[in-house]
């Protein structure tokens, strides 16, 4: 009887609420810029690039994708790697909340943060995908 009526719960789906889909934003470029598809749920990004020669450059963006652009005078050749960080529309409950003074605008919940990094390849000055490199003989 019991398995019977938990079978019906779940067929019915009340068992376990929806889960939201996480976000999976896909990497796209064109010759001087990088920025990201798929981007629903997602805001509050910050784009952290690190160019070959250890210089960082970040790009925040409220709402929507944050775009680096390639400055094409100052591209060094070479692999380019990134940090993306952004908080979903996911909230988790704080579990133990700090007395931080704010008294009753003191938050009980925070937003769940995306992260992921990834990287792309520079090569005469304009951003390339790798299996487009050829050696000359």
């Amino acid at each position: 009887m019991r398995s019977t009526r938990l079978a019906a719960i779940l067929a019915a789906g009340l068992a376990f609420p929806a889960m939201a889909a996480s976000p999976e934003p896909v990497q796209q470029h064109n010759s001087r810029a990088v920025w990201f598809e798929n981007w629903q749920g997602l805001s509050n990004a910050l784009l952290r690039v690190v160019a070959p020669d250890g210089t960082v450059t970040d790009v925040q963006a409220a709402s929507g994708t944050p775009v680096f652009q390639l400055d094409p005078g100052q591209a060094a050749d070479g692999v380019y790697r990134y940090e993306l960080r952004a908080a979903t529309e996911e909230t988790r409950k704080i579990v133990n909340p700090m007395d931080n003074g704010r008294g009753d605008a003191a938050k009980d919940s925070l937003q769940v943060p995306y992260y992921t990094t990834g990287r792309f390849v520079v090569a005469n000055g304009v951003i390339i995908t790798p299996e487009d490199v050829r050696e000359e003989g």
